[in-house]
């Protein structure tokens, strides 16, 4: 076939699904928000808010239903375009469900005993280790097998879980042929790793408490009231030392992440400074890089129809992509026709 004539490159698909439950923070923007949005244009991307995974942990049913529309719109206010991608409810694809329990007999109770996430929340809710909370991989692995992804972004506490979905994948097709695509794993640029405002040697999560990490939509008072009770050092100098000062690290890390220059340059210019000069400065990068998402999200979350409008638009079509591969499954696995 000649460069005239050969088809154009089936682009890659790439999944992404976040839980509607706590706050994202600052950590959630830097590694994962802002990467999005300059996918879109090279990949197939489908963003889900993954509500059934949300409930393994016990959930304020009005509080739920209000962050997935809250989740939707930061999504579209980080520069997601949902004319071009999918943004959707996971409860709203009865195939993820579906899709679950049939994967669930293709997964040994010895893989999933040893999901390290599992005992980390096992330990942290001892009052409700539930049957969801042990099956959540094999939810995930149906999430995105469903979609037939190639890419999945991944960060270092779910690598274990993305493996667990290789495997399964792999399992399925050695019993029934080429059913499942097997997803790698997508590892953007290495990018700052923001860390907690009060224990900088622990990754900023939002699961933590409030003071520890910075909200997408925290204001800029309480930004810099976080910022100023931020964890340091007695050593008064400012330079990057991730070993000996993580918490004068971390600020310079996210300064650099959000476009105050090179660490190099920062070390020189906060030099013979204090570090009430780098928090305050620290808080005007996050304060300028935050404003522009925080004011679209809320021109957004104004409009509930219209984000109503585009989650069900975007679950429409997610539900005729995810039932393909559905039907396929079941007629593998001998359900009866319908």
């Amino acid at each position: 076939m000649s460069e005239m004539t050969r088809a154009p490159e089936k682009r890659k698909t790439i999944f992404s699904g976040i839980q509607p439950s706590g706050t994202l923070t600052l950590g959630n923007y830097i590694g994962a928000l802002r990467n999005f949005a300059r996918l879109q244009d090279d990949y197939d991307c489908i963003f889900c808010v993954v509500d059934e995974h949300a409930i393994t942990v016990r959930q304020n049913p009005a509080d739920l239903r209000r962050r997935c529309l809250e989740l939707a719109a930061i999504y579209i206010a980080s520069g997601i375009d949902p004319e071009k991608n999918l943004i959707y409810c996971q409860s709203h694809v009865s195939a993820h469900a579906e899709l679950a329990w049939i994967l669930n007999c293709f997964t040994y109770m010895g893989e999933l005993s040893r999901m390290t996430q599992f005992k980390a929340k096992s330990a942290a809710h001892a009052d409700n280790i539930n049957a969801g909370l042990f099956t959540y991989p094999v939810l995930m692995a149906a999430d995105i097998l469903l979609y037939q992804t190639d890419l999945v972004p991944v960060g270092v506490d779910q690598k274990q879980h993305l493996e667990l979905c290789r495997d399964i994948a792999i399992r399925f097709n050695g019993v029934y042929g080429d059913v499942f695509t097997v997803p790698e794993g997508y590892i953007p640029k290495v990018g700052a790793k923001i860390m907690s405002l009060q224990d900088p040697t622990r990754k900023m999560s939002k699961s933590d408490p409030e003071e520890t990490f910075i909200s997408l939509l925290d204001g800029p008072d309480t930004i810099r009231r976080k910022l100023k009770r931020a964890v340091t050092d007695s050593d008064a100098s400012i330079r990057f030392d991730p070993e000996n000062k993580p918490g004068v690290s971390n600020l310079l890390s996210i300064m650099s992440a959000l476009g105050a220059g090179e660490i190099s340059a920062l070390e020189t210019e906060f030099e013979g400074l204090g570090y009430g000069e780098l928090k305050s400065r620290a808080a005007d990068c996050v304060i300028a890089a935050l404003e522009p998402l925080q004011a679209e999200f809320r021109r957004l979350i104004a409009d509930k129809a219209y984000l109503q409008g585009v989650i069900n638009a975007s679950a429409e079509k997610a539900g005729y992509l995810a039932n393909k591969t559905l039907r396929k499954v079941q007629k593998k696995v001998g359900f009866a026709a319908r």
